[in-house]
């Protein structure tokens, strides 16, 4: 029961996070970071009255609905509950960060929360805050076994159907929606204005965002991925080595039995996995039990098993 309200808790946290990531660093801005809540910023600058969630839950709805006809998706509670939240607190921050119904409708960066949040003259921060926000509530909302619905849907049917990689799919969504963006709020498209900022600019900060965001959720969905792999190769035993692992670093490894290609001598081979911390600990007890060892370090990019994650299980999200 803890673990179930724990992830509720923790679905509504994101929601908020990724909520607030939009109205106070996206939205004013008319930075377009791709997918659903990218394209009803878009739509918000041809149709003003219409506030940003509400073009969320046009979108969001027909999708869930399409990803259960075309790719027999069994939605989750959370999933639905994400959903159909994000957008609904996405309205009520931008209602009670601006202080008049024409300063909501125009999103006026000026009046955002008495102008204490005006950042016009900082894009490239309020890019950089508003896609960590986004990645950060993106990231626990994934992590709690949800999404929000949005482009992932239509990248699996395009992945279904067009037989397109999920990565290149979302790629295009995003890349979709900002040349669209492009067109309406860069070039005027719609409201015979031309921004004071070069269209180019926005476009480019909107790819900034969409980098950003996708990193930060795969690092919280992920972590650091600082895992290290060490081979260690010595004609000599290792007793001194074998020692500081089972004991010091309180780990285990896979001893080959290995041969020299040239020598033919047999030779003992150690397969470890440590953290990135513990590799400094580990090429000083290589040197002191044997300074002519053949070491190589090289990157984990995921370890399972016992001491490490999980294996994932096949319902579970993964972002890369």
């Amino acid at each position: 029961m803890k673990k179930t309200i724990s992830g509720w808790l923790n679905i509504l946290v994101g929601c908020i996070i990724l909520a607030a990531g939009f109205v106070f660093f996206i939205n004013p801005y008319n930075i377009v970071p791709g997918g659903v809540y990218g394209a009803s910023i878009v739509l918000h600058n041809l149709f003003p009255s219409i506030q940003v969630g509400t073009f969320g839950y046009m979108f969001d709805i027909p999708l869930l609905i399409l990803s259960v006809i075309f790719l027999g998706t069994k939605l989750g509670a959370r999933t639905i509950a994400a959903a159909l939240t994000t957008p609904l607190l996405m309205n009520v921050m931008s209602r009670l960060a601006y202080p008049t119904r024409e300063a909501l409708h125009a999103l006026d960066p000026s009046q955002l929360l008495g102008g204490i949040m005006d950042l016009s003259d900082h894009l490239m921060l309020t890019s950089v805050m508003g896609a960590v926000l986004i990645g950060i509530g993106s990231g626990i909302v994934v992590k709690n076994q949800a999404t929000t619905g949005g482009s992932d849907i239509v990248a699996m049917m395009l992945q279904k159907y067009m037989h397109i990689r999920f990565s290149r799919a979302i790629l295009l969504v995003d890349g979709i929606v900002v040349c669209f963006g492009l067109l309406v709020i860069g070039f005027g498209l719609g409201s015979g204005e031309i921004p004071e900022e070069p269209s180019v600019y926005l476009s480019l900060y909107s790819l900034i965002a969409i980098f950003i965001c996708s990193r930060v959720i795969a690092y919280m969905i992920t972590g650091a991925k600082n895992d290290k792999l060490i081979f260690v190769i010595s004609d000599k035993e290792l007793p001194d080595l074998h020692k500081y692992i089972l004991k010091d670093l309180d780990r285990t490894a896979t001893c080959i039995k290995s041969s020299g290609l040239y020598t033919k001598e047999e030779k003992e081979m150690i397969f470890l996995v440590v953290s990135y911390k513990e590799v400094a600990g580990v090429k000083a007890t290589i040197k002191l039990a044997d300074p002519r060892a053949f070491v190589v370090v090289t990157d984990a990019y995921d370890t399972f098993g016992e001491g490490w994650k999980q294996l994932p299980s096949p319902n579970e999200i993964e972002p890369e």
